[in-house]
């Protein structure tokens, strides 16, 4: 402390640099090794050590995190700008569909089935249900209830499992009416762009878990668990996109 004021600093880690080397082993080489080279042994090698460097780099970081009890402006500045990387992503696909779909001389196209507007909406429900039950929560975290935290946390995780049932019943069923990946353009697109953010809800929800697991012991603090909520509710909005643009367009 200087002057009243509170010094900042960079905060420097390993733990990412772990994280993302875990990434790199797992999911490029452990690929190419399988696919590629026809290596099972190789890529279930560079699976296994890249999981576990996954899991030690989470573990590693999400400890330094409620290490870090900092209250300060700065605090998220990081989330805000992953978020707007993941944006772009979300838009390219988006932009590539409506390319696809304004230039189409048909659509949908041949083969494609009908698609129900029943399920995305009761997803949509599940999802935004969701976020409120973590708003909900984090309430209860400034009151300093962590019962009340821990359990609606807990209820945000349990809709966030049911989203993705719901997706993977959709999935099934689509593909046993032959509507897979190479259908059409239409299916592509569906699969891609669906599938897309169906995994940001599984890494919503591993987040999630990261939080429920410290929380359980009583460690946990409002800057982890305000990012963790600021990145559920991005995962929501997104949603509403995708719901316009893919099943309702």
């Amino acid at each position: 402390m200087t002057d009243g004021h509170t010094q900042h600093h960079w905060e420097y880690s390993m733990f990412p640099f772990i994280l993302a080397l875990g990434v790199f082993l797992g999911v490029p080489l452990a690929f190419a090794s399988f696919f590629q080279y026809g290596s099972g042994l190789a890529g279930a090698v560079f699976g296994l050590a890249g999981l576990l460097l996954i899991v030690i780099g989470i573990a590693g970081w999400t400890s330094e995190g409620l290490a870090e009890n900092s209250e300060n402006g700065y605090a998220l500045t990081g989330l805000p700008i992953f978020i707007v990387s993941e944006t772009m992503i979300f838009l390219s696909l988006f932009v590539s569909y409506w390319m696809l779909r304004l230039t189409a001389a048909q659509w949908p196209p041949e083969g494609t089935p009908h698609i129900g507007v029943g399920m995305p909406i009761f997803m949509t429900i599940v999802l935004v249900s969701s976020s409120i039950t973590y708003h909900f929560g984090e309430e209860k975290l400034d009151a300093g209830d962590n019962s009340g935290f821990k359990f609606w946390l807990q209820v945000s995780i349990g809709l966030g499992l049911l989203f993705l049932g719901c997706t993977l019943y959709e999935y099934n069923h689509l593909i046993h009416e032959g509507f897979t990946f190479g259908t059409n353009a239409k299916s592509t697109a569906f699969y891609a762009i669906t599938g897309f953010h169906a995994t940001h809800v599984l890494l919503g929800l591993g987040i999630f878990v990261s939080v429920l697991i410290p929380a359980l012991s009583g460690k946990t603090n409002r800057t982890f668990t305000g990012a963790a909520g600021l990145y559920w509710h991005f995962v929501d909005i997104v949603w509403f996109f995708v719901v316009s643009q893919i099943y309702f367009w």
